[in-house]
């Protein structure tokens, strides 16, 4: 299942049950609704959930433990906006990049700063999330796709445009509050091909490629 971060809607938590490590959401929404079916995949704050009933203003998904320990879909409440998007259709347009809906972390608004029609997040994440954050590379923020304008070893920044703000649940945060981060993937596969197969000396060699199939 893919998504490309483009938001398609903002919907809002109906209900929440939660069980010891699990829950179950209650999500109001329009658009998403208008071709859903059991079994579907929707991203909400970025997290791939499966659509398990619905009506034509609400979709329920469960969310497992696993999922509820890696994101802040533990922290939401009835009323809270949250970011919507179906998986992309074959036949879709890229308008973002390759977002899988897997979160690999939280990380924390430390600052929110006005420029002109800009605003810009600064965004503080731990040091496994930070090595896969690169500048001008793209990162998934609650499930929205956004270009990294600076990185650091503690934070990375983003600069939302007018249209970002007003199609997300961007405005509503504030500074201190969660969000989900999904780097990109391809970044995270090479990573682990090169971790897991370096040769001794650090260095690709060509024996090493035709090893692995190039």
């Amino acid at each position: 299942m893919m998504f490309t971060g483009i938001i398609e809607e903002t919907g809002r938590v109906a209900a929440v049950r939660k069980s010891q490590k699990a829950a179950q959401l209650d999500i109001r929404a329009e658009k998403i609704l208008s071709d859903v079916r059991n079994g579907d995949s929707i991203a909400v704050n970025g997290v791939c959930l499966t659509v398990t009933s619905h009506t034509q203003a609400v979709f329920t998904a469960d969310v497992m433990p696993e999922t509820m320990s890696r994101s802040t879909l533990s922290r939401l409440k009835a009323g809270m906006p949250v970011n919507l998007e179906r998986a992309m259709p074959a036949n879709g347009r890229f308008g973002g990049h390759l977002v899988t809906g897997h979160i690999d972390g939280t990380g924390t608004i430390r600052q929110i700063r006005k420029e002109e029609n800009a605003v810009w997040y600064h965004i503080r994440a731990s040091e496994p999330l930070m090595r896969g954050i690169v500048e001008k590379g793209s990162v998934a923020v609650d499930g929205i796709s956004l270009t990294v304008a600076a990185v650091d070893k503690r934070e990375f920044l983003v600069s939302v445009i007018p249209h970002t703000s007003g199609h997300t649940s961007l405005p509503a945060k504030r500074e201190g509050d969660a969000v989900n981060i999904e780097n990109d993937c391809i970044g995270k596969y090479v990573e682990r091909f090169l971790s897991c197969e370096r040769t001794g000396s650090g260095v690709v060699t060509q024996e090493y490629l035709l090893k692995n199939g190039f």
